[in-house]
């Protein structure tokens, strides 16, 4: 589908003029953490530049919430509240010409369906492009890192395995502590540490050994930490999935 091109007024002809092809707008709700969201800015533009080359980039707005907010809510099960304010935030992307919602966080995705109820522009949850990665591979079953809440709540593990027929295999209840409490008072501040870095593999290794064939990183932080080369099973980065979708949405929709 071609879009509409932009018109641009010129004063010395007393006309508009096209100024060329209009690309669709991506709508990132971000700040959870921001050093994540950082990623998803860069990974989009990157993206962008490689699918039209030149000096093309990423027409995207961001809509970034105070993390600090989020986490008490989420700490206090305050789910409901959460999700006013990432749909407050939507809603706002979507009149400012957002073609779709981008929220930049695994956890929230909690409340995806609640967001989704008060915009009419798509939401492109992060599991989909995730579990798609996973199963283009041929992989069944994988190991699922993220907070405690992605790993032990079922918004997450469910997705995947009633909509796409995985297997999912979580941490042991030490191991799920360890790693969320490294996302929150390590990978959150930008703080990258070898010793969770050790930590994180050993994590990993055990989901091996009790049958993962592959690790969805599922926390957008924990790609900073935790790289291909850090485990003999293919690793799965929600946050490189999650902006190729993005990119690919309006990009194949412009075309």
């Amino acid at each position: 589908m071609l879009l509409a091109k932009p018109l641009l007024w010129t004063p010395e002809k007393g006309l508009f003029v096209f100024v060329g092809s209009m690309m669709k707008t991506i709508g990132l709700i971000g700040g959870m953490s921001w050093e994540s969201s950082l990623e998803y800015y860069r990974l989009i533009n990157q993206a962008v530049k490689a699918r039209l080359g030149g000096l093309h980039s990423a027409q995207s707005l961001m809509y970034s919430v105070d993390f600090a907010q989020i986490e008490a809510f989420q700490q206090q099960g305050r789910w409901a509240e959460a999700a006013a304010l990432l749909a407050e935030a939507a809603q706002r992307l979507e009149h400012g010409g957002a073609a779709c919602v981008v929220l930049c966080t695994n956890t929230m995705h909690k409340v995806a369906d609640m967001i989704q109820a008060q915009i009419t522009i798509p939401l492109l949850h992060i599991a989909d492009p995730t579990a798609t990665a996973v199963r283009h591979t041929g992989i069944t079953t994988v190991g699922l890192l993220g907070t405690r809440f992605t790993m032990e709540h079922d918004f997450y593990k469910g997705r995947l395995e009633q909509n796409y027929g995985l297997k999912v295999i979580v941490p042991a209840a030490a191991d799920r502590e360890t790693i969320h409490r490294i996302i929150y008072t390590e990978l959150c501040l930008g703080e990258i540490k070898a010793s969770s870095k050790q930590l994180y593999i050993a994590a990993i290794q055990r989901l091996i050994a009790a049958g993962a064939q592959g690790i969805i990183l599922g926390c957008t932080e924990i790609g900073l930490l935790i790289q291909s080369g850090d485990s003999q099973v293919p690793l799965f980065d929600t946050t490189r999935l999650h902006a190729l979708a993005a990119v690919d949405y309006v990009l194949d929709e412009a075309e």
